[in-house]
């Protein structure tokens, strides 16, 4: 695979901006929002199901391929993309924030994470060095750096601690990656809620120079409130002609408040994961397929939406087959959380592009405020 990845913004408002990434395997319209396919699937989803919802990248990640079935493995077999059949980019999570989800069964030192398996119980070492391995094994087109994600809250001290090891982590990633044709590397700005420390990390990102830059460290348990108040002031320390990706985010109204803010990718495993448990988003907010109500609701989810939860069944099938437990009930519904929040990027890219974003905002807000109970 050949040419650079490159970024081009095409329209701004307020801080708001929309562009596209373009890659050697697609452009990725933005703000975009990445399906999470951890071990090379999206969960309930077939990958071309994936993409009729409008899905430009998918999001692969370093810790749970590298265990199973292993990087080597999936090298040997042609990489990712032809391995889960997915043509189109990924970006990988470079396996920081998993391994650092391991209470108890990690070690951190200035090397790396020697970690447990949460499978099997081996014992594993991810460095920086490992993760950018693991991940061209996997022929990512967005490699991410491997860092430390603290949990917050935390005292300065130790955001100050852990983002200064992230930051001589990435010099490091930015090394073992060296010249890769066709790929891209994305720093990673830590420094919790302290904007002295996130304005420290940016400047060192800055220096060593990468093809995209993420904000990290956030949707860790710091509340909607707190990360924004983040979002008002680190996109702006980071360059303007650079992808800026927040990651692990989010909820419909974070989506829509983060893309305010001047951020341009987005990932998380709620849409998926809310689906398998009855949970589904729609205009006027989340619909629980589970509650009695809709035993008997002959309308679909969203008259707005095209997925096939809502051309071709009732809310009552779907509280029905969530009810029984049947499979179809977790593909329905994925499906449906999937196309909302690609319908929602591009009503963002949209409203970015006519200069209403505004407009839009208000708009979005006051559908939801009406609730499920008013009429579709």
């Amino acid at each position: 695979m050949t040419g650079h990845p490159s970024f081009e913004l095409s329209a701004t408002d307020g801080a708001a901006r929309s562009g596209v990434i373009k890659t050697g395997r697609g452009d990725v319209r933005t703000p975009a929002f990445m399906p999470v396919g951890t071990a090379g699937t999206v969960k309930a989803m077939l990958p071309e199901s994936v993409a009729a919802t409008g899905a430009d990248i998918l999001l692969g990640n370093t810790y749970h391929l590298m265990l199973r079935p292993g990087a080597e493995r999936v090298a040997d077999l042609g990489g990712l993309h032809g391995f889960m059949n997915w043509e189109r980019p990924i970006l990988t999570d470079s396996g920081g924030f998993q391994v650092m989800s391991l209470a108890g069964m990690r070690k951190v030192t200035e090397e790396g994470v020697r970690f447990t398996s949460h499978i099997d119980g081996s014992r594993h070492m991810l460095s920086p060095e490992r993760s950018v391995e693991v991940q061209r094994l996997l022929e990512s087109d967005i490699v991410m750096c491997f860092d430390e994600c603290p949990a917050l809250p935390a005292p300065d001290e130790a955001i100050a601690k852990s983002m200064r090891l992230s930051m001589r982590w990435a010099e490091r990633s930015k090394a073992a990656f060296g010249e890769q044709p066709g790929r891209a590397l994305f720093g990673i700005q830590q420094g919790g809620l302290n904007r002295e420390l996130r304005e420290e990390s940016a400047e060192a990102l800055v220096a060593m120079g990468f093809d995209g830059y993420a904000i990290g460290g956030l949707a860790v348990g710091e509340g909607q409130e707190a990360t924004f108040a983040v979002l008002d002031h680190a996109p702006a320390m980071l360059p303007f002609d650079k992808p800026r990706y927040l990651m692990g985010v989010g909820k419909p109204d974070d989506i829509v408040g983060a893309a305010k803010r001047g951020i341009d990718m987005m990932d998380c495993v709620l849409p998926s994961r809310s689906g398998r448990t009855g949970q589904a988003f729609t205009r006027r907010g989340t619909v629980n397929v589970k509650n009695a109500r809709h035993a008997n609701d002959p309308r679909p989810l969203d008259e707005s939406c095209t997925c096939p939860a809502c051309r071709n069944y009732s809310r009552a099938y779907l509280h029905h087959v969530f009810r029984a437990g049947e499979m179809i009930s977790g593909m329905l519904l994925t499906w449906h959380n999937l196309q909302y929040y690609q319908d929602l990027m591009s009503g963002i890219r949209d409203a970015i592009r006519t200069r209403r974003f505004l407009a839009f905002e208000d708009e979005f807000h006051a559908l939801r405020a009406q609730g499920d109970i008013a009429p579709l």
